[in-house]
């Protein structure tokens, strides 16, 4: 553009020494003011930049590959029914074959468990809110379901959900991310078993009769019954029976034979604190 800017002033001063000296200042500036101009957008210059213009950009959907194992367990449907897994569930067509050839299977215990599978697979399915995508991508060089398990997550940038302990070595191995169902269920156990003692500081009276009341460390609030007498003391509960509702956690107990005072005793603790 400062070429022909230039020549054109040359040919409308008739070559004077004016024009001359315009065309100079036209030719320097000209492509000083081009390059200032395209500093800033000179990024896309750059040959990574247009490299990336050809690569498949990943999928901002979070896939969650199910496993033959995690299928039959059954309670990846509860988790999605909860809402505590979330994206899109994968289930690989390999899966789908190796759960019709453990229907199909001879044995009683093995036949219940593949239909069970596919029992599942259909309730997933028919989830309004939840996403179920059957992959046709196989493998057909590889031959273990494992191995194939852990190229389609790779391929789709996904998780592998399974409770299988070697898939989940192998997947950790090949850098896969993985949800072990196994692990989670551990990490919810309640915080006493039955047959377990416990040591709580009654703190105050309950509301019924008889009750005091206690917390554990975790601010759970605990109701001991017959141990009103016994508020301001620590005393040791033996549990009888743990309950898991959708309000909190219930603990049933006695008072330990150490602790003073006849007759049976409730324990009732609940994570809201009621």
């Amino acid at each position: 553009m400062a070429g022909a800017a230039g020549k054109a002033l040359v040919a409308i001063g008739g070559g004077s020494p004016r024009a001359s000296f315009a065309q100079a200042v036209v030719l320097l500036t000209g492509p000083w003011l081009g390059a200032g101009l395209g500093w800033r957008p000179g990024h896309w210059l750059e040959p990574s930049r247009w490299l990336g213009l050809a690569r498949t950009a990943p999928s901002d959907r979070r896939y969650k590959i199910l496993d033959t194992s995690v299928i039959i367990d059954g309670r990846v449907a509860d988790l999605c029914q909860t809402g505590f897994l979330e994206g899109t569930l994968v289930i690989p067509q390999c899966v789908l074959r190796e759960l019709q050839n453990v229907a199909d299977s001879a044995d009683a215990s093995r036949r219940n468990r593949g239909r069970r599978g596919l029992d599942i697979v259909q309730k997933m399915q028919k989830m309004s809110d939840r996403e179920v995508l059957v992959s046709d991508i196989d493998y057909p060089d590889i031959r273990e379901v494992d191995l194939k398990l852990v190229e389609l997550a790779r391929r789709m940038h996904g998780s592998i959900v399974t409770n299988d302990l070697n898939l989940n070595k192998v997947a950790q191995v090949r850098g896969v991310p993985v949800l072990n169902i196994n692990e989670l269920a551990n990490a919810l156990k309640p915080v006493a078993l039955p047959g377990e003692l416990m040591r709580v500081a009654i703190l105050k009276e309950g509301k019924e009769p008889n009750q005091g009341v206690a917390y554990l460390d975790d601010g759970t609030m605990v109701v001991v019954d017959h141990a009103r007498r016994l508020v301001g003391r620590t005393v040791d509960i033996s549990v009888t029976s743990v309950l898991q509702t959708s309000a909190g956690k219930m603990i049933f107990g006695r008072l330990h034979e150490s602790a003073a005072g006849p007759g049976p005793v409730a324990v009732v603790a609940s994570a809201g604190g009621q």
